[in-house]
């Protein structure tokens, strides 16, 4: 099944070049993975894929990245050399690429490979209450960051643990009638704020629909 992540990495004129990882989510290992030396995650410093990472970073059109990709022999990484996208805001990613559903982590690298991990966590609640049948899974969730000690993620499993929790509170509430759907995302977001420490960072997107 995999565990999968999207990886945003910062270009020069302040957009971003947009990656997937098969695998990069579990245990947030991306984190990390991603340095100078090693731009897409791995053991091995290569050569190689410094310079496509720099070129990748420079590519202005589609017909570019191909140009790079097809000039060098690409070993394979933790992360798709080849970008879904490139040259998109981090708005564009967080509200109309990122899946908060099959995207368990998103990483943002800034041009001093300074990495920072989000865990994603999905608004749907079809799974979670009889009253809701569908709920987009892109634009719809929250990103939040973990604390970090000694390069390992502090309580990430807990706080995982902790929403799904909170996902079933909130469905049930709704079937009860306590809550309107809308009641209920507003629910999600005030106890994932509440419980976000000082050090941590909170992103929530959220579609518009009708009760």
């Amino acid at each position: 099944m995999g565990h999968r992540a999207l990886i945003a990495y910062e270009r020069p004129d302040s957009t971003y070049n947009l990656h997937y990882s098969h695998w990069g989510a579990q245990h947030l290992r991306l984190k990390p993975a991603i340095t100078p030396e090693t731009p897409f995650g791995g053991d091995d410093p290569e050569e190689t894929l410094r310079t496509v990472y720099r070129r990748l970073r420079e590519a202005t059109t589609n017909s570019t990245v191909d140009r790079v990709l097809d000039t060098h022999d690409i070993p394979s990484r933790q992360i798709d050399i080849e970008p879904w996208a490139i040259r998109l805001t981090l708005d564009e990613i967080i509200t109309e690429y990122l899946d908060y559903l099959h995207h368990e982590a998103c990483y943002v690298v800034d041009t001093d490979f300074r990495v920072t991990a989000y865990r994603t966590h999905w608004f749907g609640l079809q799974f979670d209450c009889k009253a809701v049948e569908d709920a987009p899974t892109v634009g719809n969730g929250a990103l939040r960051t973990v604390r970090w000690y000694d390069g390992e993620p502090v309580g990430d499993g807990f706080a995982q643990g902790e929403f799904r929790a909170l996902k079933d509170v909130a469905g049930d509430l709704i079937d009860r009638g306590v809550f309107t759907h809308s009641d209920a995302i507003d629910y999600l977001e005030t106890k994932l704020d509440e419980w976000a420490e000082d050090q941590e960072e909170l992103i929530v997107r959220r579609p518009q629909f009708v009760e």
